[in-house]
């Protein structure tokens, strides 16, 4: 039974290898310090935290996020430590909540490897506070116990840490943040927030309920006249919307094909998409005279009740169109697979803990230490141990199954926004009249199965530049060593990234500039410059790069002054309103201390006003500026032009693969798409 703590109150731990499960609704950093008989901390090597993450017995998340899972060996603490803070604080970038009061309250579970709670406290009475000491788990006579503290800090985890009795506080602090920042550049940011238009959608897609008077169930929410909000609903239901039609309960289009929705007296309503939902019982043949009559054929298995897995649908998710409900589709997808994942993973970590532990006992016994006795044992520890890690596959073997059968049904019907550059859209592609929801900026899967490959969509318009790194990766691609062949590589992929942003916005809506210093770059850049897509001829020389900031850092301002003087219309005669990308190749060469300071300036203030930036470069060229271009990195999504597993999904922190979009060898996919581009610019604007 778990037990739900107070302030102050104490519970005795019976497992030694534990997990604490912390949810905080937003993103929190989590942080441990481990304190000697007299509760001080000896040092900064007793600290853990997101830049230095791991210390024996004790290993702590790597980035800021919602929910986070500590994981414990008390066995493994050394004997001189006497206890152990768990603290938690808000992370000062990103933009988030400043003080706890503005957040739900934190909620701490310490549970065994199994999953079983074996103390839970919610920290309540937070307000100005931005750092928390959660719980400590102490050693007491031998033995550990854990303890509901809540002690909050509103000097945030600089005052916590030196109330901890650390004299490096403010630089443990400062390298928990440091590590949070770079953990947020390299994470695949979690899509907005449902506006209520998106939650009005939901509503006029589902079928209305049987009895007016009866209580809702919301699946993402429900926007009433006057009211919104999630979870259960209960009142009288809204009109009925008209049925949706078309593909994956669309509006516009045809009928989906499927069985009836209509229902008999007394009958129940299947909430399930048409093409989900058992196919009707074939109808019985009617018996010759004098003869008797077949049996009845079986009744369809209910669902949830061995019945079939459902047929995957392409669109089967929430949205006002087709392209909105493949977007939240895909995302649904990427959550799914991180969480069956990280079940699995999970489930091995049990089953390795069990065995270990079996196997302990045994070596413990003198008398079963050696022997026939002994050997039984530990095959009894093994076996058990390949049977849960069996179950703990097959489980995740049935979820890979029905998300790559999903995967087949998707990607066929991708938008070109949204799809590979191998899929047949792309040969008949039209300039679009709208921008769409999101771009696809390549691929992600994990090792459990290569095979399944989840399309990374991001939304537009962009909200933070990309940087295609051009240096060493930590990939089985590192066999390029060459410098030069890495720098092709980047820059190939950058074109690649910018044809796909130019191909997806309206005509006359999407600009691009390059700055090409040494001119390194001319052979990647061909097919930009032979189709004239480009605002203008790379910028070549000090002088150019010189130039054309000039004018971006002067857009930026005019821009930024006409909407904060509350006249955004007010900007000079014939001034180009169009989103404009700035591509810089070979940073920082060309670029005296003017011009890095006018791309951090563009960097920064450059997406909230349509300016975005790509670069292509080498962290390790820059080196000489020093911790001066650190912002302008962590500001920047970083890619690689080859598979790489340097992205984070925003739910459990996996390591994901990313593979970025190739164009196949010998297409002139990239050649037909930018051609139709500059034919509908040139029509545009005549």
């Amino acid at each position: 039974m778990t037990a739900e703590l107070v302030r102050g109150q104490n519970h005795p731990l019976s497992e030694v290898r534990l997990e604490i499960r912390i949810s905080a609704g937003r993103p929190v950093v989590t942080v441990a310090t481990l304190s000697d008989d007299s509760g001080r901390a000896r040092g900064a090597e007793w600290v853990v935290h997101p830049g230095a993450p791991v210390l024996p017995g004790l290993e702590v998340s790597r980035q800021a996020a919602a929910d986070h899972r500590l994981a414990v060996d008390l066995g493994a603490i050394p004997e001189v430590v006497h206890r152990v803070d768990v603290l938690l604080a808000l992370p000062a970038a990103g933009g988030g909540p400043t003080r706890f009061g503005a957040v739900a309250a934190p909620f701490v579970a310490v549970t065994g490897l199994d999953g079983t709670e074996l103390a839970s406290y919610t920290i309540t009475g937070l307000d100005a506070e931005s750092a928390v000491i959660a719980v400590e788990l102490y050693r007491r006579q031998g033995a550990w116990k854990v303890r509901a503290v809540g002690q909050g800090y509103a000097g945030g985890l600089t005052e916590l840490l030196t109330d901890l009795g650390l004299n490096q506080a403010a630089e443990l602090a400062g390298a928990a943040e440091e590590a949070v920042a770079e953990g947020l550049a390299r994470s695949v940011a979690v899509p907005p927030p449902r506006t209520t238009d998106d939650a009005r959608s939901h509503q006029a897609s589902a079928p209305a309920p049987p009895n007016p008077a009866a209580s809702v169930s919301a699946h993402e929410g429900s926007s009433n006249e006057g009211s919104s909000h999630e979870g259960q609903v209960s009142g009288t239901a809204a009109p009925s919307a008209p049925q949706p039609t078309g593909p994956g309960g669309s509006g516009g289009g045809t009928p989906a094909a499927g069985p009836s929705t209509s229902v008999p007296a007394g009958g129940t309503i299947d909430y399930r998409h048409p093409r989900r939902q058992p196919a009707p019982p074939p109808r019985q043949p009617s018996a010759p005279s004098g003869q008797p009559a077949p049996p009845p054929a079986a009744p369809a298995a209910s669902p949830g009740h061995d019945a079939q897995p459902a047929r995957p649908v392409a669109g089967d998710a929430t949205g006002w169109s087709m392209e909105e409900r493949l977007y939240n589709q895909v995302w649904g997808m990427f959550e799914d697979l991180a969480r069956t994942t990280a079940a699995y993973r999970s489930a091995v970590d049990f089953a390795e803990s069990r065995m270990e532990k079996e196997l302990d006992q045994v070596l413990s016994d003198p008398r079963s230490r050696i022997g026939g006795q002994g050997d039984a044992a530990r095959e009894a520890a093994r076996a058990k141990h390949a049977q849960l890690v069996d179950q703990a596959r097959a489980a995740l073997d049935r979820d890979l199954a029905q998300l790559t059968d999903e995967s087949e049904v998707v990607e066929p019907a991708l938008p070109a926004a949204y799809a590979r550059w191998d899929n047949p859209v792309w040969h008949g592609y039209r300039v679009p009249m709208e921008i769409p929801m999101a771009v696809r900026l390549g691929d992600l899967h994990l090792p459990e199965d290569p095979s399944l490959r989840i399309p990374m969509l991001i939304r537009l318009p962009l909200e933070r530049g990309l940087w295609i790194d051009s240096g060493r990766w930590a990939s089985p691609a590192e066999s390029f060593a060459d410098a030069g062949e890495r720098r092709r590589l980047a820059m190939e992929a950058a074109v690649a990234h910018a044809a796909r942003l130019i191909a997806v916005y309206p005509a006359g809506e999407f600009g691009v500039h390059v700055i090409d210093p040494a001119g390194s770059g001319a052979q990647a850049l061909a097919p930009l410059v032979r189709t004239g897509v480009l605002a203008g001829p790379p910028a070549a020389g000090a002088a150019g790069v010189a130039d054309v900031l000039s004018r971006l850092t002067q857009r930026v301002d005019l821009v930024q002054m006409a909407v904060r003087g509350g006249a955004p219309d007010a900007l000079p005669p014939g001034f180009d309103a169009a989103e404009q990308l700035l591509i810089v190749n070979d940073f920082p060469h060309g670029f005296d201390d003017r011009a890095v300071t006018q791309l951090r300036y563009l960097a920064d203030e450059g997406p909230a006003v349509g300016v975005h930036l790509m670069m292509v470069a080498d962290r390790e060229d820059a080196a000489a500026y020093g911790p001066l271009l650190d912002p302008l990195w962590r500001s920047l999504m970083r890619l690689t032009p080859v598979p790489d597993d340097h992205l984070a999904d925003p739910w459990v922190g996996h390591a994901w693969m990313y593979e970025p979009p190739v164009v196949p060898p010998g297409s002139q996919v990239l050649q037909l798409v930018l051609t139709e581009v500059a034919t509908a610019r040139r029509d545009w604007n005549r």
